[in-house]
């Protein structure tokens, strides 16, 4: 059998250009096409418009002092100053550190301190957490500074405080207001670093965690991110004046370079249709707005399509959209394709610290395979699948997946060491998720190194199990993971939401499972909930389900040897 190798060939060349310079070049070819239209804030941009108020924006950030490689962290959900501040920091030759709005103080305060941020544009309040407040419990010292001066103990790099909105707030600056400060000068530095700044530069810090440690600063640079947008729209067929619904954060690469950056690579229409995800309001916007591309992690999908009034919204401008951010079941797939009209929809894999995509079904790839796969290696891209001592696997047998290419990250910010855990000496990141490639190039996923459970010495990849009991008539979804056991070393649970008005019990799940799986695959705890634990993202904590198991269960939550 031939290696598990495959390599994205393309007639596109990658682009080499700053995101400066795509987002000027798309204003001169469809400067009157709807830019960001954002649904509660009432506001509607033309390319033109919008790049208008992005230079004032970075003319006003030079005002300011700050200089070209300098952090400055974004601590807001989904709104028009998001937008703004991350193509203003990038032709400003500012590094755009994304912060979680789920984040609390302690977060905050060791993200900022870990790439030493020098400015924070930060929102009134996340939904009931308060950000200033937030602020001030870590740097009471704003209170008492001018705008621009803060001197902080426990934040010692941070100077500026930008806050959106017009209440004014003690030591900190008004966002409508730094977007005027832009003096000529300013505007004259722009055209300066329009020809200065390179692709290879950083543009963006996010941090992601995994499952253990402390959280690492992806860094990632024009190069990365621009062309990951460009490809990413591609696979979909975007189009001048397609209109892209994007509830997923802003934050996460999801929003913002899936999102943001391939609408204006291909002079499509960002269109926010709420603050934080809202089914409702999804539904709402594509209507309204005749989206015919919707973005969104499988948990979205299902709350929308289980929504009471679901039916009622006319989806048919839908065509097309990417679901990702976690497995995705098939069955869920299967009725996005036919109950929202996304007949085009694609799936889409990758990792932050790949910018993020690396594989992705097509437009016109077939059903089965759109629903059973992540699709084929994105274009100018490698893969290869190992075995646990680093040695390439057959066509069609599973192990680790590692990526090399344009899209692999400059490397985590001022770590070196962890850097090289993830990244070696030729170049391959090292994924953590296990996978299969077929002879044809499609990739399946089948779980993470980190989530697959040991029974009895019987290797358990989770994603098996759930894809299984996904065919349950009752079931609307499942999440099956590992718990300690004395006799076996861990034991298959799984957490199950039930379709509304039905009900089950344990017995009638496992005998649906008799003779249909293995045996030792058959859960043995299983547990009926209303909801998952979840990040912002949407995406699913198993390590939060699993510690409560623990808790129940009165087991130690490492596992048994």
């Amino acid at each position: 059998m031939p290696p598990s190798f495959v390599h994205g060939l393309d007639t596109a060349p990658l682009r080499f250009e700053t995101i400066g310079q795509a987002l000027d070049a798309s204003v001169v070819k469809w400067g009157s096409n709807d830019a960001l239209v954002v649904r509660q804030q009432s506001i509607r941009w033309t390319y033109t418009e919008f790049k208008q108020r992005v230079d004032a924006l970075a003319a006003g950030l030079l005002a300011l002092g700050l200089s070209p490689g300098e952090r400055i962290g974004i601590w807001a959900a989904n709104c028009s100053e998001w937008a703004l501040t991350q193509f203003a920091t990038a032709k400003a030759g500012l590094i755009l550190v994304t912060l979680n709005p789920a984040y609390r103080a302690g977060e905050l305060e060791f993200s900022l301190n870990k790439v030493g941020c020098r400015a924070l544009v930060l929102a009134e309040r996340f939904k009931a957490t308060a950000f200033i407040d937030e602020l001030r419990s870590v740097a009471p010292e704003l209170d008492e500074c001018q705008p621009n001066d803060l001197r902080s103990a426990r934040l010692p790099q941070l100077r500026c405080v930008i806050r959106l909105g017009t209440q004014p707030s003690r030591g900190c600056l008004n966002f409508d207001d730094v977007m005027k400060s832009g003096r000529p000068q300013d505007f004259a530095n722009l055209q300066v670093l329009a020809r200065e700044l390179q692709p290879d530069d950083a543009v963006n810090i996010q941090f992601t965690s995994g499952t253990t440690g402390s959280p690492k600063g992806a860094t990632l640079s024009h190069l990365n991110i621009l062309n990951n947008a460009y490809f990413v729209a591609r696979a979909m067929k975007l189009a001048v004046n397609d209109r892209m619904c994007i509830p997923v954060p802003l934050y996460h690469c999801f929003g913002m370079v899936m999102g943001n950056l391939s609408c204006v690579s291909h002079g499509a229409t960002m269109i926010y249709p709420s603050e934080w995800f809202d089914p409702k309001l999804t539904l709402q916007a594509v209507e309204a707005e005749r989206c015919n591309v919707l973005y969104g992690v499988p948990t979205m999908f299902i709350a929308e399509l289980e929504h009471p009034e679901f039916a009622s919204y006319d989806l048919t401008s839908l065509r097309t959209g990417i679901m990702a951010g976690a497995p995705c079941p098939i069955e869920i797939m299967k009725r996005v394709i036919r109950d929202m009209h996304m007949e085009q929809v694609t799936i889409a894999y990758g990792m932050t610290e790949t910018s993020p995509v690396s594989f992705q079904s097509s437009t016109d790839d077939p059903i089965e395979r759109r629903v059973s796969t992540v699709g084929r290696i994105h274009p100018h891209l490698q893969v290869k699948i190992v075995d646990p001592e680093g040695r390439v696997v057959p066509i069609g047998s599973q192990g680790e997946i590692l990526t090399r290419g344009y899209s692999v990250m400059k490397g985590y910010w001022n770590d070196p060491e962890r850097t090289r855990d993830v990244i070696d000496d030729a170049g391959w990141m090292h994924t953590g998720d296990l996978g299969v490639i077929d002879a044809q190039g499609y990739c399946n996923i089948t779980g993470r190194l980190k989530d697959m459970l040991i029974r009895g010495g019987e290797n358990i990849f989770p994603r098996e199990v759930e894809e299984f009991l996904y065919q349950h008539p009752k079931i609307q979804a499942v999440q099956v993971f590992g718990v300690p056991d004395k006799k076996y070393g861990e034991e298959v649970c799984a957490w199950v939401q039930l379709r509304p008005g039905t009900a089950a019990t344990d017995q009638e799940i496992r005998e649906f499972c008799c003779g249909q799986i293995a045996q030792h695959k058959i859960p043995r705890h299983i547990r009926f909930v209303t909801e998952f634990p979840l990040t912002v993202t949407g995406k699913v904590q198993k390590f939060a389900m699993r510690e409560q198991m623990c808790v129940e269960l009165a087991v130690n939550a490492e596992r048994t040897a």
